[in-house]
């Protein structure tokens, strides 16, 4: 499992060769949520093959509470890493990140 911050100017290289290597991902995003409109497809394609879960990377603040929920990326990452140990479906892991996210 990988976390993956979003900054200005990145263009995804960090994205790439993550196939196969990796059974989750966590995106460490914007204040909204957002990402690089260069990221879309690639993040799109690796959320058919793994969860790919977008929190803040700003951690607190209403942004934060009304877009991404109450974890900050380093939460999220936990929270999915013991899903994915304990063998969790993609539907209860969804479930999970929603609930708490």
């Amino acid at each position: 499992m990988e976390l993956v911050t979003a900054t200005l100017g990145n263009d995804g290289l960090l994205l790439q060769g993550l196939d196969g290597r990796i059974d989750g991902l966590v995106i460490a995003a914007f204040g909204a949520g957002h990402v690089p409109q260069t990221w879309c497809a690639r993040l799109q394609a690796l959320a058919e093959t793994m969860p790919v879960v977008l929190s803040s990377r700003i951690g607190t603040g209403p942004v934060l509470s009304s877009t991404c929920g109450t974890l900050d990326s380093y939460k999220v990452r936990l929270l999915l890493g013991a899903h994915l140990a304990a063998g969790s479906s993609r539907a209860e892991i969804a479930k999970a990140v929603s609930d708490r996210h």
